[in-house]
């Protein structure tokens, strides 16, 4: 589960980074987009630790494809710092959904199995 936790701490820099990384007049929306993105993020990386939904942390990949594309189109180039950082947290948020939450543990097959005495 520690993918999980690294996603909460990165939704926990999303919610101020607007403190952080002004957004200027260039991407008026940016603001209300990052902090709705770290209120999903955070809330979907706790969601996981309940077993029935412990799929949920998928869709903060698609979440996280979505922050690239906003931060990569919404404004020509040059690109604002605020929406580099909104680019660099989806990046690092598409790394880390994609860990299971188990990653650190065997396989349940592996307990289950015992070794051969040849």
């Amino acid at each position: 589960m520690w993918s999980r936790v690294i996603e909460f701490m990165l939704g926990c820099w999303l919610a101020i980074s607007p403190f952080i990384f002004p957004a200027g007049e260039q991407v008026p929306a940016l603001t209300t987009v990052t902090w709705v993105s770290a209120l999903l993020v955070i809330c979907l990386s706790l969601v996981s630790y309940w077993p029935p939904l412990r799929h949920a942390h998928l869709a903060i990949f698609f979440l996280a494809l979505a922050m690239i594309g906003y931060g990569r189109f919404a404004v020509p180039a040059p690109i604002p710092p605020a929406l580099q950082n909104l680019i660099m947290t989806g990046l690092l948020l598409l790394m880390f959904a994609l860990v299971p939450n188990r990653a650190s543990q065997p396989p349940r097959c592996w307990y289950e199995q015992t070794p051969g005495m040849s």
